[in-house]
């Protein structure tokens, strides 16, 4: 049974490399790092951020020969975590915003709403919900254009004026580009100011984990496409500017059936459960007023091994979420479990779509929590 690696919040997680980056370009910011931060960039007068979804440094260690551009700049101190959960939507909000999940308090995938019984879906959003109410604080991308840095986004159409878009990355300018060739135009353009910091998106590597897994050949021939964009960014930007490569997650494998829990095939799971969150890997169970113990009891007796089972506040206590403020407090479970090993906690009747998955992330090992932090 592997052991859960912990954030590196405050050090080297996905919140720490926009102020690390900030203090490369030579800006300060209030209350970003003054000093040389624990996450040390070379000093650039531009930055171009590339996040590949679903990147984990595990695996591109694993797989090498497929990226050997990247692989060739990921040594032991390249390598940050994500936060908790380690998903996609945490993760972008963590990296935009320099925040921990308690924080900015976009904690999953799927978080129930305060007040009520529905959840919101951070990736497709809610048009009832004011993704600047839900994240009120000022991104890390506007506190660096007050200071006097241009900032820009590259990335597909469809995300422009998101709600997860302005949520976690409000600020700056944005250059539409569904294609490659658009992503690299866009960013040796953004990246001719000086000083600059320029963001760019693919979530083509992590679509098809999910969709064939990450021991597929399918997989392994998207790694490689990517790592020739990656190569092609490097050598098309300015020699003023730096490329820095991170992701947001790694991913693992859930194709054993043995260890595939429909979670909606016992009912006992359902006991003092008023709302099912998260996703399959890590996930947010609301609970009926008082149930919190017998709940916690029940699904760690029915998991085992499994799956860890804590309470909200023992999780609180671990610090898998950072300092979490009250308003963020009700959108964390009540009870949280997060799968080990190659596990997953299905509901095909709430998330019925899950059940098609193959490659998943979320919960707290090592290959979905390490992620490359590559600089060239």
């Amino acid at each position: 049974m592997a052991a859960f690696l912990e954030p590196a919040y405050g050090g080297r997680s996905l919140a720490d490399v926009l102020p690390a980056v900030g203090f490369a370009l030579g800006t300060r910011v209030p209350g970003w790092p003054v000093e040389e931060p624990e996450l040390a960039l070379p000093t650039a007068p531009a930055y171009v951020m590339f996040l590949v979804d679903g990147l984990g440094a595990d695996l591109l260690s694993a797989h090498a020969h497929a990226a050997p551009y990247l692989s060739s700049l990921l040594t032991p101190d390249a390598v940050g975590t994500a936060g908790v959960p380690s998903t996609t939507a945490t993760s972008l909000t963590s990296l935009g915003t320099g925040l921990t999940p308690g924080a900015h308090g976009v904690v999953g995938f799927t978080s129930r709403v305060p007040g009520s019984d529905r959840l919101l879906n951070a990736l497709f959003w809610d048009r009832d919900i004011d993704p600047v109410q839900w994240q009120p604080h000022p991104t890390g991308f506007q506190r660096l254009a007050a200071a006097g840095v241009h900032v820009t986004t590259v990335n597909k159409r469809e995300f422009r004026g998101s709600g997860l878009t302005r949520a976690a990355q409000r600020g700056g300018e944005w250059v539409d580009a569904d294609r490659v060739g658009e992503r690299i135009a866009g960013a040796v353009a953004a990246a001719a100011q000086q000083p600059s910091v320029t963001y760019l998106y693919d979530g083509d590597l992590d679509w098809t984990g999910h969709r064939y897994g990450v021991a597929s050949a399918q997989w392994l021939q998207q790694l490689a496409i990517i790592d020739a964009e990656a190569e092609q960014l490097r050598d098309a930007l300015p020699t003023h500017a730096r490329l820095l490569v991170v992701a947001d997650h790694g991913m693992v494998d859930a194709a054993n059936d043995d260890h595939r829990v429909d979670l909606d095939e016992d009912p006992a799971y359902r006991e003092g459960v008023v709302l099912l969150g998260g996703e399959a890997r890590f996930r947010h169970v609301y609970c009926s007023a008082g149930a919190v113990p017998d709940v916690q009891a029940c699904w760690r007796q029915l998991l085992g091994d499994a799956a860890l089972v804590l309470t909200r506040d023992e999780a609180i206590a671990c610090g898998w979420f950072g300092e979490v403020t009250s308003p963020v407090l009700p959108r964390l479970g009540d009870v949280v479990v997060a799968a080990r090993d190659d596990w997953g906690l299905f509901s095909s009747v709430d998330f019925p779509y899950e059940m098609r998955l193959v490659g998943l992330h979320g919960s707290l090992t090592p290959v979905e929590m390490r992620i490359p932090v590559l600089v060239d």
